[in-house]
């Protein structure tokens, strides 16, 4: 489906799909990894069983989707540059339900990640000079969608033009989480007083939960450099995939109070006081985004690696690749409601290789 794009240029599951998690920036700093003695090859994928027949092109000619989220039965999308909030109908036209005056677009930053839960549209995004997280209320009915007044729910957590994580979630908990990156500064990573380099943890209206790791404190862990994808297995295990540097992107299982490592180390390095990923790629390989699980598999969305990854979580250091170079980059999937996976494009956000019809929302039957 045709969708007009805003006013401003426009930059020019089940056992289907692939297994890796790990993305790395493809603007990514340069100084040497520490740990590539104690590397580990990446595994061996097995070829994709997905044909593309199982695929439908839902909406397309978006500007830099950056998240997908159902409310209800409606898709809401979020695009990066423009700043806006889009609604598409049972045909894939897209509709803008407003714009997010306060963010502003730089490098990696901008309208990032959504969420819903409770009648409330969450938000991340990139402003002046700080991430964000706000809320507003959903009201209206799908073709006419609106909603109210922003309640900020977290500020300050630090920003820079890449490295800004920019994933959340509600948990099975009811509780919110959020990917932050370093904002380029790798010691953010390490200190538990800054809410970068971060998964954060806590109420939908922003507060501390009392079970959270650290006292008075919204860090659930730490010492990650750049994750963007945070999904759940039903057995409440939460997954999160991460951009690496030089050498590897990840797959981390998170613990409350868990130190990933960076910038001390990348990738399994075996070292006392940091938790090793369960998986983990080459940056060209990969470059993970968003994530989902589903019927015992994490999807993984990857840029730089243009697949679609398909994780076992009975057995995480395999994967299954599909898709390779079928859609140019990656940035998100998720499950509908309809049981299907459905993936975002992201070749407009500068570093892709746009076609006519880019960016696109893609659904996959994941019925044999």
């Amino acid at each position: 489906m045709n969708i007009a794009p805003p006013q401003q240029t426009r930059r020019q599951r089940s056992g289907l799909l692939v297994t890796a998690l790990a993305v790395t920036m493809f603007t990514a700093c340069t100084s040497e990894p520490d740990n590539e003695e104690n590397a580990t090859p990446s595994p061996e994928p097995t070829p994709s069983t997905t044909p593309q027949e199982r695929t439908e092109v839902v909406s397309d000619n978006l500007d830099v989707p950056w998240s997908i989220a159902f409310y209800n039965e409606t898709l809401l999308v979020s695009e990066r540059d423009s700043t806006r909030i889009l609604e598409l109908d049972d045909e894939g036209e897209a509709r803008s339900i407003g714009t997010i005056d306060a963010a502003v677009p730089n490098g990696e930053g901008g309208l990032l990640g959504l969420a819903v839960a409770d009648g409330y549209l969450f938000t991340y995004f990139t402003a002046d000079d700080e991430n964000r997280i706000e809320r507003r209320e959903l009201s209206g009915e799908p073709g006419s969608l609106e909603f109210g007044a922003s309640e900020t729910v977290v500020d300050g957590i630090p920003a820079a033009g890449h490295h800004n994580g920019g994933r959340i979630a509600i948990g099975p908990d009811g509780m919110l989480y959020v990917t932050t990156g370093d904002a380029g500064n790798t010691g953010n990573a390490q200190d538990l007083d800054s809410l970068a380099g971060k998964i954060l943890r806590m109420t939908p209206s922003g507060g501390v939960p009392d079970d959270n790791p650290f006292a008075d404190s919204l860090v659930f862990s730490f010492g990650h450099r750049n994750p963007q994808g945070i999904a759940w297995a039903d057995d409440g295990t939460l997954y999160s995939s991460e951009f690496g540097q030089d050498t590897w992107d990840e797959l981390n299982v998170i613990e409350a109070g868990g130190n990933y490592g960076w910038p001390e180390v990348e990738g399994v390095a075996d070292r006392d006081g940091f938790i090793d990923p369960v998986q983990q790629w080459r940056p060209a390989e990969a470059s993970p985004s968003g994530i989902e699980v589903y019927e015992g598999a994490v999807y993984i969305a990857n840029l730089r690696g243009e697949r679609l990854f398909e994780v076992p979580l009975s057995d995480p250091t395999t994967v299954t690749e599909h898709f390779v170079g079928d859609y140019g980059r990656i940035r998100d999937v998720i499950v509908g409601n309809d049981g299907s996976l459905w993936m975002v494009t992201n070749n407009t956000d500068g570093r892709g290789d746009p076609s006519d019809t880019d960016d696109r929302i893609i659904r996959v039957n994941l019925e044999e």
